[in-house]
């Protein structure tokens, strides 16, 4: 009989809905993870190798008022490696599927933080890159755009001793941009 009245008890009572809400609710999410796909690509492009093939990617002429001699030919050949290395496209000298093409339109140092003896303390150094992009199978996804990234460096050293490690990464982050915006589509 003792037990028959600790059960009736309201308090025993309210144990069960807590519990039926936590399993409920467990099992609404459970459902919404279990319907979520993931896709991935290792290479992270989001090509139809059976409709596009070939991709052209012209010389980027360097046009900047400011002039680094080896830009060009590196900006170049690194946009070239970067679709050769992640995508199965076949690199063709002209009109492939999907062309590339522009110019190096900037290159220029840029005083930043001031020092206390009024000089700057840092420099950035900004590569602009003005770019054409078409896709001959879906024309819809052609554009044109500037892309443009930026090194910061100590201006206690000389451009000469840096410059080389700071185009090489300069280019590295224009070069995965316009890969993003043409075939990745992140």
């Amino acid at each position: 009989m003792e037990l028959n009245k600790e059960l009736k008890n309201p308090i025993f009572k309210r144990k069960k809905k807590p519990i039926k809400l936590f399993f409920a609710l467990f099992c609404v999410v459970f459902l919404f993870l279990a319907s979520c796909s993931i896709s991935y690509k290792f290479n992270g492009a989001s090509i139809d190798y059976t409709k596009i093939k070939t991709i052209s990617i012209a010389d980027f002429p360097n046009v900047s008022e400011l002039v680094y001699p080896p830009l060009s030919q590196q900006f170049s050949e690194e946009l070239r490696d970067i679709y050769t290395k992640q995508t199965q496209l076949r690199l063709v000298r002209q009109n492939g599927d999907l062309n590339l093409e522009g110019e190096i339109v900037g290159y220029q140092l840029t005083p930043m933080s001031i020092s206390a003896d009024t000089y700057a303390s840092e420099t950035k150094l900004t590569v602009t890159v003005k770019v054409r992009f078409t896709n001959k199978v879906n024309p819809v996804d052609d554009f044109e755009k500037t892309y443009s990234a930026f090194q910061v460096f100590d201006s206690s050293k000389m451009l000469n001793d840096v410059q080389e490690e700071l185009v090489k990464e300069i280019i590295k982050e224009i070069t995965e941009n316009i890969y993003n915006d043409t075939v990745a589509k992140w």
